[in-house]
């Protein structure tokens, strides 16, 4: 045992009182003393726990123990978590751990892994509260106290009938205050709102929001009751997707942590470092085309970040806006021209009022009109174009089956670069006689 362990009381406690940080806390120890801890918790604090560690950090920090060491674990945890985790191992890894479980619960597991990716089927919690609808009130409450302190407390109550199939929900407080005789099929709703498994999970959260439920129940076509969206999980779970959207976004790898190893981070950094790179080099090529009119006019020289920036920005811009769309499901094949249509018109109209000011300033500056054409021109010509490739890249890369928010900024900025230098430049070259 590691000498994490003799900290268990505290690190219990932690548990307790904020289970989400105790498990950020926990992603910066050792995988052994990770593991030492997780084997002496008590399976309430346990379930807790992995509730919210990272599955992708918890399947690496299984990935070499041993399945007889792990599979007690994991089956203390959920089903959800199990699936969540068993995602991130190999095949034959997957079937080891499923074949140490109990049955019941490797059953709930593989009907989770069924499910695909963003789904509600697959982001439910199993451990849900259901009493039939002829349960009087007494007995509930008997057989709550008798599961206190091994599961979470449940904020509402599923009323089922003899088949499992979802008939009502009822609040713990209406159950507080009912006589203690009252079937529960007599305090129930009888009107719920729940998701089918391979509904969208954006559908799913836009009703836990809209409507500020705390718990949605998923049901087959069969109105069986399968598991529960929690309103606290969903937006942890949201969280992290933006924050691993971000991370794709520059390139980062979405499991890369900051308790990642230094051998991780650069095996996961550096391939797209030279992609950023050679990209780098294409825009440099564009500016030696033009050489020889930088070295005449070298003034040239000191407007070329200006619009590249100005481009890069207004790109940005575009992207944010239809990779929200694309996440939220606005974006579908009937408006996607309209979409482009309308963010290139945005970046037209930007260009001209930016471009305007920039001409105005570098007439100014300078003392040259021609100049503030120039790079006027060249704004109006690369915010259009910039407008146009923040929308359509993400687009593109969903279509053909990529992520959008795979490294979408760096394929921006080349775009953007290029097409700056080659409008400004190009420009340059049309009035240099009037630049000199």
């Amino acid at each position: 045992m590691s000498d994490h362990v003799s900290l268990l009381p505290l690190v219990a406690r932690f548990i307790e009182d904020d289970p989400a940080r105790a498990a950020h806390h926990l992603e910066l120890l050792a995988e052994d003393a990770v593991l030492d801890i997780l084997e002496a918790l008590e399976p309430v604090q346990l379930a807790k726990l992995l509730d919210r560690l990272d599955p992708v950090f918890l399947s690496r920090t299984i990935a070499d123990s041993p399945v007889e060491r792990i599979a007690p674990l994991l089956g203390k945890a959920g089903a959800s978590v199990c699936a969540s985790v068993l995602l991130n191992l190999p095949d034959s890894k997957q079937r080891d751990f499923l074949d140490a479980m109990p049955e019941d619960t490797r059953t709930e597991v593989q009907e989770i892994l069924t499910f695909p990716v963003g789904s509600a089927g697959r982001a439910m919690k199993t451990d849900h509260t259901a009493f039939t609808g002829d349960t009087t009130v007494r007995r509930a409450v008997e057989r709550l106290r008798a599961r206190a302190g091994k599961t979470r407390r449940p904020s509402n109550i599923f009323i089922v009938d003899a088949e499992n199939k979802l008939a009502g929900i009822l609040s713990m407080r209406d159950l507080v205050i009912a006589s203690d005789n009252t079937p529960l099929e007599d305090l129930m709703n009888a009107t719920v709102i729940s998701v089918a498994p391979f509904d969208d999970e954006a559908i799913a959260m836009r009703i836990l929001s809209d409507r500020g439920f705390t718990t949605l129940p998923v049901v087959d076509a069969q109105q069986r009751l399968l598991g529960v969206l929690r309103a606290t999980n969903m937006i942890e779970s949201a969280q992290e997707l933006a924050a691993e959207d971000i991370q794709k976004l520059f390139g980062v790898a979405k499991d890369e942590r900051t308790s990642s190893s230094l051998g991780f981070s650069l095996k996961k950094r550096l391939p797209w470092l030279h992609i950023n790179l050679a990209t780098a080099f294409l825009a440099a090529s564009v500016v030696a085309m033009f050489e020889g009119i930088i070295a005449k006019i070298t003034v040239l020289a000191i407007y070329l970040p200006v619009v590249a920036g100005q481009g890069g920005n207004a790109g940005a811009q575009s992207l944010a806006v239809v990779m929200r769309g694309l996440i939220m499901r606005e974006i579908s094949a009937n408006n996607v021209r309209r979409v482009l249509i309308k963010e290139g018109l945005v970046g037209t109209v930007n260009g001209l009022v930016i471009g305007a000011v920039t001409a105005l300033i570098a007439w100014i500056w300078n003392g040259n009109p021609y100049l503030g054409l120039v790079i006027g021109l060249a704004m109006i010509v690369n915010l259009t174009i910039a407008g146009l490739a923040g929308a359509a890249i993400p687009i593109i890369m969903k279509r053909v089956g990529l992520d959008p928010a795979q490294s979408s900024s760096i394929v921006l900025t080349t775009v953007t670069d290029v097409v700056g230098f080659m409008a400004f430049l190009g420009f340059a070259v049309v009035f240099q006689d009037l630049l000199v």
